[in-house]
């Protein structure tokens, strides 16, 4: 029976004394598509609990660091590390690292959720479904159990009345709260937002910025965000990256980087979007 509140803390039950405190770790994370260097050899990390917002004009590889961690695609240079493991690669025979097998990516992939732009929902599912699929087939949870906390989250998002609809029933807004549930439902550690809003209508913004500000305020859940809604990465962040051609040009805290800005593209990015 999940008796659960559905924002519970997600830091694990038996989490190692002494882990590392870099729940995310890019090291020298190199991603080329063809000739075209997306991401050149990017270090960064972000600790457990922490709240990290990429921002940066498009094309500069924000999102596509997002799609590394949800293994949507693989590294071409580097390794990227997940509490301490490795995600891109696995212990090969010689004691060093080999590209990761399928069955490693779907383990260490458990731990990450990530909600898309364009929601990505089943059409052919309604709305319980969409949310119990993945805990049920990925995870092994009970259905019953499962349904159980798939209503407790509808009703955390404001559609505790919409489980028997299917997601051509629902607005653009509704469709993209059904999605945040369902990256909820697995229970992850790690929260990747992309852009999430963009795909919505104006009016409809403020509504699902205002839960994912809740989910951010009141859990430990890792949040890594792409987002051009300014006003949100400085509500919500614990640190705020700039980035340009594949590389972090600045970061620090919100106050720092929006404010006080130390580098001039950062300077004229924020100038242009604010």
């Amino acid at each position: 029976m999940a008796t659960d509140h559905p924002l519970e803390k997600t830091t694990p039950a038996d989490a190692v004394p002494g882990a590392p405190a870099d729940l995310v770790r890019f090291d020298r994370v190199v991603k080329r598509f063809g000739d075209h260097t997306v991401l050149d050899r990017l270090d960064f990390a972000v600790q457990r609990g922490e709240h990290v917002t990429l921002i940066g004009p498009s094309g500069s590889g924000k999102t596509t660091i997002l799609r590394l961690l949800m293994t949507l695609e693989r590294v071409s240079d580097g390794v990227i590390w997940v509490d301490g493991r490795p995600l891109s690669h696995m212990p090969g025979p010689d004691g060093g690292l080999k590209p990761a097998s399928e069955k490693h990516l779907r383990e260490i992939r458990k731990k990450i959720g990530m909600v898309f732009q364009q929601f990505n929902l089943f059409p052919n599912m309604n709305v319980l479904r969409n949310i119990t699929e993945a805990p049920v087939s990925v995870l092994k949870v009970e259905r019953a159990e499962a349904e159980e906390r798939a209503r407790e989250l509808l009703e955390l998002v404001g559609l505790a009345d919409k489980a028997g609809a299917h997601p051509t029933q629902l607005s653009g807004g509704q469709q993209q709260r059904v999605a945040i549930a369902r990256a909820l439902a697995m229970r992850p550690e790690i929260l990747l937002l992309d852009e999430v809003t963009s795909a919505l209508d104006p009016e409809l913004v403020a509504g699902v910025l205002d839960l994912l500000r809740e989910i951010a305020h009141t859990t430990d859940i890792t949040m890594l965000c792409v987002t051009h809604e300014m006003n949100f990465a400085r509500d919500i962040s614990d640190q705020v990256m700039m980035f340009d051609s594949g590389k972090v040009i600045e970061s620090g805290s919100p106050e720092k980087i929006f404010g006080d800005p130390d580098h001039e593209r950062t300077r004229a990015f924020l100038s242009a979007v604010l």
